[in-house]
């Protein structure tokens, strides 16, 4: 940013000169993160990202080390990085990006050196667990958009193994919307290890000069007849199903509008069911799935289009041809009333309303108002793609969407997002349409017009695409809504999340006690991560450092602050100790207390549907796969005499590896492996399962079963087989007799032993018992390239004959008792070879070739 006489600049020694504006309320909140763990919760626009640059420089002036940030997707890494090496007066070189697009050796080699590194968390995930990285020498860790923190996302397992590994942790989290209520809002703080939380909001009179109206309205929209004659239609479907399941003793309730809480509960009961291996609770949850899918359907064309219901449709009549379908997408498809319901869809030659209403809001603000840009949300990348086509007959307009390639629809690359982005910016067009990747904190241009083309059922999702307008100016948001449809339900669920979300965060401002008392004392004693004494930080511990919101930044009398101030004092530099506000200042800066609104008046919907659902149809944002887009060998920094199991890089879609690495007694590391997921020793590999993984290959997956099974069998000396998870003869329309074929010709024909686990922590277990037997009690060593050696005579030639153009170990021994030796069987012509039991023409005909083709 220019210098201006008008504006002060935050000086340190670690910024560039004139560069950071110097905000009270950013200076207060670096002031409270440098001392403790915190969470910085600031509405979105106000530069939360500049708080966390100003403790990041403090840190790596006062205590050196390194300095790790994360951001969700791979656009919000770049642009961070960009804005750090601006502002910093680090050697670029020194401020370094990992994504998925970077090797994996590459990043090894990079994080040696690295002063700042800005990364994905599945990247910093994947390094962790395959021991490339060691988090021991990183002084602060910054987690962007911290409401993640939640379930199995990288977050949670990054924040336990940095709060164990460190050796001075400090941990920044960053969100303009932690969490709907105090239990979510400490659910964050007990996985990241967050011991204080700091809060500014639009009513401080600090903030307040730099936040503008946002004003939010919304339009009703009726739906036209032939639209719900197609929605009745699919409603009777569902009303059907729940009335079997009310049969069933799980539903209370046969109302189409059944809420999504009680289908969780109703799923829930199933799962009982299924685990009490009783028919029932199988044979209701491909009831339950149906319902579920027209559900969806219903949805689609209620809020959406009746574009995306048909490409929906499309999509269930392809999966109900595909082979090992499952019972409810064949049913769901034979059902007459859908296929009425898709007929109608089909010939419907009509607008869904909401178009129109787009149209018509566009034209006003572009046109009669001059407005310069507008962004459109939407929950459907098939809505996303005909409001493009639509629009761009009258105004310049863009897509946006996640990387992910689905069925028809091609994802965007980071590149091709970032130009898009780019041109936006530059006002290259005038429309951006988006699913949910652009909510999250992505530097997209200040809007005369956020529309939401339908409403968002959870606080924070709303908070985030809000705060696209009203950065700069003031701006304008539009909800449109379908009469009575979810959309109403979605609205008021929103609203009335978002108002106890801000009052929570009135609450908790300045509450650091009082969160500390809720919070697990395991999260605050940094021992528990550790398994030891803890290590402590430099601003002392969780609870002596508890500061008041109001206290100044610099009045903190630890002796961390004393050596801040006097390194700062000998170089002639102010570090953020010295950036404290004054008494007047602090005075007038203490928060307001305004009431709500508008009363909540939602609570009559009863629709409470749980968790986010970001872009349903599966393009939720940029998230960096978690397998890394590398083959070979990745050098480890694993224990020399511990034990070791060596994970393939696909495998990182489960919990299993990330399990295993947290254990003390073993040490993990990835491979792309030639053959099986984990190798265990010299001789164990295993070939792992779920059980739906284990009936896609025998319906023709990328590669069959006996493919991968018979090439563990020609590396390792005892392949294993694990069979993960319950309902192997209920989930899909496969006779029983074909799955027990299939695993006695695993056992039997091939000699591999077949093992069959609860789940995947189960799997964990049964892993680190089998490669502890292997490596401790037989003391063997782990080799990816197996070491299978021949006991008798008898399996060496199987072995050779077996290699014959990848034949398998079943075909050469009915080829070997054939013809009496591999030598037989080497000069054997096609008619010859084609008289032995499972040989065709094709088999036959490879055999010949591999034989007796000239070798070049």
């Amino acid at each position: 940013m220019p210098a201006s006489e008008d504006v002060a600049y935050v000086d340190h020694p670690l910024l560039v000169p004139s560069f950071i504006e110097r905000r009270l309320y950013q200076i207060r909140l670096a002031g409270a993160a440098r001392d403790d763990h915190t969470l910085v919760c600031l509405p979105t626009g106000l530069g939360k990202t500049t708080v966390s640059l100003l403790v990041t420089a403090e840190r790596l002036y006062e205590v050196g080390g390194t300095s790790l940030f994360l951001a969700p997707t791979k656009p919000l890494v770049q642009q961070h990085a960009d804005f750090y090496r601006e502002a910093l007066t680090i050697p670029d070189d020194e401020i370094v990006v990992f994504t998925g697009d970077v090797r994996p050796d590459d990043r090894a080699e990079l994080w040696q050196d690295a002063q700042i590194v800005i990364a994905t968390p599945q990247v910093i995930e994947n390094d962790l667990i395959g021991n490339r990285i060691s988090l021991s020498d990183v002084t602060h860790l910054t987690f962007d958009e911290c409401h993640r923190a939640s379930g199995d996302y990288a977050y949670v397992y990054i924040a336990e193994r940095y709060h164990a590994d460190a050796e001075n942790p400090l941990v920044t989290g960053m969100s303009a919307s932690p969490g709907g209520d105090q239990e979510a809002i400490l659910e964050v703080c007990e996985n990241l290890g967050i011991a204080d939380v700091e809060v500014m909001t639009e009513g401080d009179a600090d903030v307040d000069e730099y936040t503008h109206d946002t004003d939010v309205e919304w339009n009703r929209i009726q739906l036209p007849d032939e639209i719900l004659v197609i929605r009745d239609a699919l409603n009777e479907v569902i009303t059907d199903r729940l009335e079997k399941l009310k049969q069933l003793g799980v539903a209370r309730s046969t109302n189409p509008d059944v809420s999504q809480k009680d289908l969780n509960r109703m799923r829930a009961e199933l799962q009982r069911l299924m685990n009490a291996d009783k028919s029932e609770g199988y044979k209701g949850m491909s009831t339950h799935a149906e319902v579920m899918k027209l559900r969806r359907a219903v949805e689609l064309v209620e809020t959406q289009s009746v574009e995306s219901v048909r490409r929906y449709f499309e999509r269930q009549r392809n999966a109900a041809r595909s082979s090992g379908a499952s019972k409810a997408s064949q049913r769901l498809v034979a059902e007459p009333k859908v296929r009425e319901a898709m007929r109608k869809a089909e010939s419907f030659d009509g607008l869904h309303p909401k178009f129109r209403k787009t149209r018509i809001l566009l034209a006003e603000t572009l046109g009669i108002h001059d407005g310069e840009r507008v962004i459109v949300f939407t929950e459907s990348r098939d809505t996303a793609e005909a409001l493009t086509e639509f629009l761009s007959e009258n105004f310049s307009v863009r897509r946006f969407v996640g990387q992910g390639d689905r069925e028809g629809s091609d994802g965007m690359s980071q590149k091709e997002q970032q130009e898009t982005l780019d041109k936006f910016r530059s006002g290259e067009f005038e429309v951006l349409v988006s699913t949910s990747v652009a909510e999250e904190g992505l530097d997209v241009p200040e809007v005369d017009l956020v529309l939401f083309f339908e409403p968002v059922p959870t606080a924070i999702r709303s908070i985030q695409r809000k705060g696209r307008t009203g950065r700069q100016a003031d701006g304008r948001v539009v909800v449109l809504l379908a009469e009575d449809t979810r959309d109403e339900a979605y609205f008021w669920i929103s609203r009335r999340r978002e108002k106890t979300m801000q009052n929570e965060l009135r609450e908790l401002k300045g509450a650091a006690a009082d969160i500390e008392a809720e919070l697990d004392h395991s999260q605050r004693d940094l021992a528990a991560f550790a398994g030891g004494e803890s290590t402590g930080n430099e601003g002392g511990d969780a609870t002596t450092n508890a500061k008041a919101e109001s206290e100044p930044v610099d009045s903190s009398p630890d002796e961390a602050s004393e050596t801040v101030a006097a390194a700062s004092a000998k170089n002639g530099q102010s570090g953020l100790a010295d950036f404290g506000p004054s008494d007047e200042q602090l005075a007038r800066a203490e928060p307001s207390d305004e009431s709500d609104e508008h009363p909540d008046n939602a609570e009559a919907t009863g629709d409470e549907p749980t968790g986010d659902t970001d872009d349903v149809n599966g393009d939720a944002g940029d998230d960096d796969s978690t397998v890394d887009d590398q083959t070979g060998t990745i050098a480890t920094a694993g224990a020399d005499d511990g034990v070791e199991i060596v994970v393939d890089q696909r495998e990182l879609d489960s919990n299993i590896a990330r399990t295993l690495s947290k254990r003390e007694d073993l040490t993990t590391r990835l491979e792309t492996l030639a053959v099986g997921d984990y190798v265990l020793s010299d001789r164990v590999a295993v070939e792992r399962k779920s059980v739906s993984d284990f009936l896609d290959t025998l319906t023709g997956g990328d590669r069959s079963l006996f493919e991968q099974i018979a090439d563990l069998t020609r590396h390792y000396a005892r392949p294993l087989l694990i069979v993960e998870g319950r309902g192997l003869y209920e989930e899909r329309n496969i006779h029983p007799g074909a799955i027990r074929g299939a695993l006695s010709s695993v056992a039997v024909d091939f000699g591999v032993s077949v093992l069959f686990t609860e789940d995947e922590d189960d799997t964990a277990e049964m892993l680190a018992t089998i490669a502890t037997r292997e490596q401790t009690d037989r003391e063997r060593n782990v080799s990816v390239h197996g070491g299978k050696s021949a006991k008798t005579l008898d399996e060496q030639q199987e072995y050779v004959v077996s290699a014959i153009a990848d034949i398998g170990p079943v075909t050469a021994r009915t080829l070997l008792e054939a013809f009496g030796s591999v030598e037989a069987v080497m000069t054997a012509n096609e008619d010859d070879l084609q008289e032995v039991r499972g040989v065709g023409a094709v088999t036959a005909e490879r055999i010949r070739e591999v034989i007796g083709s000239e070798y070049r």
